[in-house]
């Protein structure tokens, strides 16, 4: 059951990688000649980090598997991914001033709130992970504690 589980889970990250992944490839070179560079070049460092971060929740899911869930690698695994999420989260806030002039052109204010929501969302997993991160450690620690004492 357990196996059943982080397989779904692994299925889950490679098909939420793949609308990115299109989105990058086909549609985003479509604004090359509309949007600023800085705002294309911010897109594509986000894709990058939020892959790599999808590749260091695969690792995590594989630790799972062989049952090194409790183990440095997979602290290892969630700090890259806290450390992702915060380099997006200061990428979108930095971008948030590139922004505004093109949706006060296109009267467009929804778009302002389109970097906020992915600050927002990056905030969430950034805490979500770093609880994780800590409540893993300390589980490390105390495995640690008892394998010495026995």
């Amino acid at each position: 059951m357990k196996r059943c589980s982080t397989i779904f889970l692994k299925i889950a990250v490679i098909l939420i990688g793949i609308p990115v992944l299109a989105l990058c490839l086909f549609w985003l070179p479509g604004f090359i000649n509309y949007l600023p560079h800085p705002i294309l070049i911010s897109v594509y460092v986000t894709a990058i980090t939020f892959f790599f971060a999808l590749y260091q929740a695969l690792k995590l899911l594989s630790y799972i598997d062989k049952n090194k869930a409790f183990s440095e690698l997979s602290i290892k695994a969630l700090k890259y991914i806290k450390y992702c999420a915060i380099i997006i989260i200061i990428i979108y806030a930095v971008l948030i001033p590139f922004v505004f002039p093109i949706a006060d052109a296109d009267d467009a204010p929804g778009l302002v709130g389109l970097p906020i929501i992915f600050v927002f969302a990056s905030s969430v997993i950034a805490v979500f992970a770093a609880v994780l991160q800590r409540l893993l450690k300390e589980a490390v620690d105390i495995k640690s504690e008892n394998d010495l004492t026995v």
